[in-house]
């Protein structure tokens, strides 16, 4: 069984979420206690407003609880769950909602409580809670006979720490990205392993599409190539938070953008390859205007004079790295616009040779 919860805000954001249907299978309200609203919408709203004339900014505490399949729980089960849990997160008897969510065969039981106590009026700490979590999940797996899930903060037993798993803000960017943050660490991974400093890595990171930036709260941040942001840390396997931040120290930080400056230069790249498809889909549209191999054999010849001067003229600007592939187009390229010259002119100054006529036959002398 796996409980994740924490304190939070927005209760009109959080209720559009544990109402979503389309996501689920099944959505229901399955509880509203100690609120006069008793539908989903209402109740967080009024639980919300509780915090009025305190000092508290996340008045809200949600928690799902997730057995683990092919296990689901009875509604007696369900409720004394849900019980356990509020009574190790100090929150016995302040107003709740549960939501059940079922989606390919599996439960996931939302409960949102109110954290503030409303006779003393301030909130009820919320501290240590990730180890409370695991304490109730392992109690309710021997009383429900579930088969144990390791967890990272409680019974341990000299077992590794386990892979953290994504929240739902990480789940959410790579529903609306498609890039995992599996796929993301084992590149950031790899580049970071055939790395021997940390401008070879920046580097490294950059040719697999990721740029480095500095992160609001963490050290470092990465952003995919669609905008994702993911913990640099977090994308290194086995990798601390202090260890990094120590082979990072030889990268000046006025030279990293940041997170807003990352994104325009995502962009900006990407409007460059825009630019270039349509460029290169309008050359070959151009060839196919041509009546025959010659006239598509000038067009290329253009296009190539084009494309040379453009690439000398930015290679000596310093904007554009000229490399070997891109030498190795541009000298195949003109290689065959000679050949292509050659065989035009053959056949220009050969008398016996006769012109084709539109139809595809030969023009009669007169």
């Amino acid at each position: 069984m796996i409980i994740k919860g924490k304190s939070r805000a927005g209760p009109q954001q959080l209720a559009t979420h544990l109402g979503n249907a389309e996501k689920n299978e099944r959505v229901s309200v399955v509880e509203t206690r100690g609120t006069l609203a008793q539908d989903l919408r209402g109740a967080l709203v009024e639980m919300d407003a509780y915090a009025v004339g305190t000092k508290c900014e996340l008045p809200l505490y949600h928690a799902a609880i997730s057995p683990e399949p092919p296990h689901v729980l009875s509604p007696e089960q369900r409720t004394e769950a849900i019980d356990a849990l509020e009574k190790k997160l100090g929150l016995d008897g302040h107003a709740r909602v549960v939501v059940m969510h079922e989606k390919l065969g599996r439960q996931h039981i939302h409960v949102v409580w109110s954290r503030i106590d409303l006779t003393k009026m301030r909130s009820v700490s919320d501290s240590h809670n990730y180890r409370k979590h695991e304490e109730v999940a392992r109690d309710l797996e021997r009383r429900f006979g579930h088969d144990r899930v390791q967890g990272a903060h409680h019974e341990r037993d000299g077992v590794d720490r386990p892979d953290r798993t994504p929240s739902r803000a990480e789940l959410q960017q790579q529903e609306r990205t498609g890039i995992t943050g599996a796929r993301v660490k084992e590149e950031v991974t790899a580049a970071f392993r055939a790395s021997d400093g940390a401008e070879a890595f920046r580097a490294a990171l950059q040719e697999r599409g990721y740029t480095l930036a500095r992160g609001d709260r963490r050290d470092y941040v990465i952003l995919d190539e669609k905008g994702g942001i993911h913990s640099l840390a977090r994308r290194i396997d086995s990798m601390k938070a202090a260890e990094l931040r120590e082979f990072m120290a030889a990268v000046n930080p006025e030279s990293v953008p940041s997170i807003e400056q990352a994104r325009d230069i995502i962009e900006e790249r990407r409007e460059r390859e825009r630019t270039k498809s349509r460029d290169e889909a309008r050359i070959e549209a151009g060839y196919s205007h041509g009546d025959g191999y010659v006239s598509q054999s000038r067009a290329a010849l253009r296009d190539h004079g084009r494309r040379q001067r453009a690439a000398e003229e930015a290679a000596a600007s310093g904007k554009v790295e000229m490399t070997d592939a891109r030498r190795r187009r541009l000298d195949r390229l003109a290689a065959a616009s000679e050949a292509n010259d050659r065989v035009r002119d053959h056949t220009e100054d050969d008398p016996s040779r006769q012109n084709k006529a539109p139809g595809g036959g030969h023009t009669r002398s007169r």
